[in-house]
Parts: structure tokens; C-alpha cells; sequence
């Protein structure tokens, strides 16, 4: 029962153990129907996990080896489709192990596929399915992605990819290249004065790299253009 001291209540904590202990007692099926689902929950999800999935990646890591050389050979069809040989493609990669890490990547490869295709809208829908995690395929998926709409003509868009792209991972190599495709989207649009701020970005914080060395340049070019 509750006590009070100056109109305040105090917890008999004997009496809350005892209803405690009740409630258990006179629900014991309940709750132990409910600890035994979350077992089995529990039990399912880390057997799939590890034992599923991970034989997945086996077999689709295998499939991988011949799609991903005949990428690397720039032969686009085979590396998507397969070959008379029985290996298969990036595209059924996808669909048979789309689970796995394996086929994640495909996705990947499968998005610079269309977009070597010309094939910008397939493109873009398998280039924003991969989940990437990678520090340097994270950006270059998502510069891709900036250059299949800037093929759209979809400008705009283009330029939120290129800097998204370059900070995904700030660095030497990949930052200052996708700030001067957004750069060079912003002369696309006339619009001159963000383009130098661009432009000037790349000379302050990446000077060492080619992109930094040739800025100078492209800032002239800029100032001309939009009478600045």
C-alpha cells in the first residue's frame, strides 16, 4: 500500500515485488509464449544471417569473377548478360543473390553498365539501389549518378550529386574531379559566379592535384564569360 509523508506518496516496494511476482504467476503461459517467439526470432534471423546469406555470398562471389573480368575488359554485354560459356551477368547476379554483399556490388557494376550504354534512366535506378558503404565506390556511384542526369540534361540535379559526391569521402582523387564536373554543370547553366566559387574551392584546397593546378584557368574562363 502506499504511505504518505507530507501529502506525497511513498512506494511500499515490498508490496510492488509481491504484485510483481503475481502478475508473472497468473501470466506465466502469456510471457513464456512471448520470450519463446522472440527466441525463435531471434534464433532465425542470426541462422539466415550467418548461415543462409553467408552461402549465398560463396556461390555469388564464384559468379562474380568472370562478370567483373569481362567488366574490367570493357566488354559491357557480357559483363551484363554472360556468356555462350554458361557464366552469368551482373543482371542475374542481382537477381539471384540481391542478398548478399556480392550482389550489392552487382548493382554497382550493373548502373556504370547502362550508363557506358547510354542508357541513363536504368542507370540511375540500379546506381541508387546499391547500398554503399565502400569510402571510394560510395562517391563514384553517386558522381555516376550526377553524370546520367547531367546526360538528361537534368542540370540541376546533376550538380547535387557531384557535391554530394564530394564529400562523401573528402579526398585527393575523387573530391576535387567531382567538383569540377559541378563546376563545369554550373557554366552549363551561365551561372558564372557559382561556378568560380567552385572553381576557387578546388585552387584553396586540393592545389596539389592536376584539377587544383589547372583551376587558374577555368577561373579566367569563367570571369570572361559572365562579364565578372
Amino acid at each position: 500500500m502506499a504511505k504518505e509523508i507530507n501529502d506525497e506518496p511513498i512506494l511500499d516496494v515490498e508490496q510492488a515485488f509481491s504484485k510483481t511476482e503475481l502478475y508473472i504467476e497468473q501470466n506465466k503461459k502469456t510471457i513464456g509464449l512471448i520470450l519463446g517467439a522472440i527466441v525463435v526470432l531471434v534464433g532465425g534471423y542470426l541462422a539466415y544471417k550467418y548461415w543462409y546469406v553467408a552461402g549465398e555470398e560463396t556461390k555469388a562471389r564464384a559468379e562474380m569473377f568472370v562478370a567483373e573480368d569481362y567488366f574490367g575488359k570493357d566488354s559491357v554485354d557480357y559483363a551484363m548478360n554472360g556468356d555462350k560459356n554458361g557464366s552469368i551477368g551482373f543482371t542475374q547476379i542481382v537477381d539471384d543473390y540481391g542478398i548478399t554483399p556480392s550482389g550489392n556490388l552487382a548493382e554497382y557494376y550493373l548502373g556504370v553498365c547502362y550508363l557506358k550504354k547510354g542508357q541513363y534512366e536504368e542507370a540511375i535506378t540500379h546506381l541508387e539501389k546499391f547500398d554503399g558503404n565502400d569510402q571510394m565506390l560510395a562517391p563514384l556511384a553517386t558522381a555516376c549518378i550526377g553524370d546520367a542526369n547531367m546526360e538528361l540534361g537534368k542540370t540541376d540535379e546533376a550538380i547535387t550529386y557531384y557535391l554530394k559526391a564530394a564529400e562523401q569521402n573528402n579526398n585527393q582523387f575523387n573530391s576535387p574531379i567531382c567538383l569540377k564536373k559541378a563546376g563545369l554543370a554550373y557554366e552549363e547553366k551561365q551561372n558564372y559566379a557559382d561556378a568560380i566559387k567552385i572553381y576557387e574551392r578546388i585552387k584553396n584546397e586540393y592545389a596539389e592535384t592536376n584539377e587544383g593546378r589547372e583551376m587558374e584557368k577555368f577561373i579566367s574562363r569563367a570571369k570572361v564569360l559572365g562579364n565578372l
